[in-house]
């Protein structure tokens, strides 16, 4: 469908809370469903999570917030075919946290060129 354009809540917040911890085994399977069904498919496993090289073995570190919004950036160009993704804002709690990241997906050039207008005063706050 080329007519919808959207506003998308990633919460980074409530993933790293409940699924992108530390230790990629300690998630409950529920956790790990809810995160399956956001993201699509199970691929937000790998993409979150780097392989490193430990004293005992490979270990798994969590990837930057700002690394799994790329990502969820490129499924929405990608997967879902949506033409116009700009860059996502970080929306911030009043302790300087990132809680969500504000996606603008769109199929239309001049919704795109009023998004990045706004997007860009916003980044300057």
């Amino acid at each position: 469908m080329k007519s919808i354009e959207i506003f998308l809540n990633l919460m980074i917040m409530d993933a790293n809370m409940n699924v992108l911890r530390k230790n990629p085994y300690n998630v409950s399977p529920k956790q790990a469903q809810r995160m399956t069904n956001f993201w699509g498919d199970e691929t937000w496993g790998e993409i979150s999570y780097q392989k490193q090289t430990g004293l005992f073995g490979p270990r798994y570190e969590k990837r930057f917030n700002d690394e799994v919004a790329s990502a969820y950036r490129t499924r929405l160009k990608e997967i879902a075919k949506f033409e116009y993704v700009p860059e996502p804002i970080p929306m911030r709690n009043s302790q300087g946290a990132i809680i969500y990241y504000l996606f603008f997906d769109s199929p239309n050039k001049t919704g795109n060129k009023i998004i990045n207008d706004i997007f860009k005063k916003w980044r300057k706050r």
